[in-house]
């Protein structure tokens, strides 16, 4: 039987006994991750896709929540839209706003200390009742939720690594078809012969340079302000685009030549879309792998221009 120390124990175990100190912490660790997976693996827990789908016929829906980041959004969908193919049952979705953001080493973030604000919802909206497989996307206000998404951070597994998409999989026993598009919207034709950029200020590899653009012609940068000012310090000629929500940047990123990102909001719609898309990966935290037609990543400078010299 595993007991909990107070932290006057932990601390005087750490000082006095630095051997037992490390297997306290290691047997602390499993026991989190035991509770973890003892709550998880309940009975009344929508945790595999035999219950998921008898809950269905029982209510003719199911109800799913979600408070992450705008991007952990767009990876979920896929989950999703393999849930609705397999029960035929409507997906109301429901974000809950307001949730702390840990920025993990990072200086900045657009939203600045939590993961979904007013605002973001109101961006997203658009782009998410748009898709078929979602029925109804609303704000959380204490529905009854059948599949919480948010269990993805409960640290039963690495978020670091792997691939985003997959992380609710994992949960709900669902295998999406990650190479195949899980978003659908009208492409805007008239950014047909366009490059478009997306470059945030986390996830950058400092070893790369976007200056080589600037040979290109129509450039445009989807994103905040003061990211797109500081790639235009790079590339003259690049253009700010901004957009009234995210449905109508999914149809200029849709109708574009090419999609050039890293780990970003913008990206999770080029990957979702499965257009022509380049993805500057980030070696610490590598956790975006594209999948299927038309995706390409690199690390290096040289793979990265000869890329977009190809593809274009």
């Amino acid at each position: 039987m595993f007991n909990k120390r107070n932290i006057f124990n932990k601390l005087w175990l750490k000082y006095t006994d630095k051997t037992r100190y490390k297997l306290y912490k290691w047997e602390l660790q499993n026991y989190k991750l035991e509770e973890v997976t003892n709550f998880y693996t309940g009975n009344n827990t929508l945790n595999t896709l035999g219950k998921i789908i008898s809950e269905c016929k029982t209510l003719g829906y199911i109800n799913v929540m979600h408070s992450g980041n705008a991007g952990d959004v767009i990876y979920a969908l896929p989950t999703l839209k393999k849930l609705h193919e397999i029960t035929g049952m409507p997906i109301n979705l429901y974000l809950r706003l307001g949730q702390p953001l840990v920025l993990s080493g990072y200086a900045t973030h657009p939203l600045g200390t939590v993961m979904l604000n007013e605002k973001m919802f109101t961006l997203l909206k658009p782009l998410l009742i748009a898709q078929s497989y979602i029925n109804i996307c609303d704000q959380y206000v204490n529905q009854k939720i059948h599949v919480n998404l948010d269990i993805i951070r409960s640290k039963t597994i690495s978020l670091d690594s792997g691939n985003i998409a997959r992380w609710y999989s994992y949960f709900t026993g669902i295998t999406p078809e990650l190479w195949k598009a899980w978003l659908n919207v009208s492409p805007n034709e008239s950014y047909a012969e366009t490059i478009v950029l997306a470059r945030s200020e986390r996830y950058r590899n400092p070893s790369i340079n976007y200056s080589f653009l600037k040979q290109y012609r129509a450039l445009i940068f989807v994103g905040v302000k003061s990211e797109y000012e500081d790639m235009q310090q790079r590339i003259p000629n690049l253009k700010w685009v901004q957009v009234n929500d995210f449905l109508e940047l999914a149809s200029i990123i849709a109708g574009c030549k090419l999609f050039i990102g890293n780990q970003s909001f913008p990206f999770s719609i080029a990957e979702g879309l499965k257009v022509p898309r380049i993805l500057e990966v980030y070696y610490k935290v590598s956790n975006v792998i594209p999948e299927g037609e038309n995706a390409h990543d690199f690390y290096f400078q040289n793979h990265f221009e000869e890329l977009v010299q190809s593809l274009h």
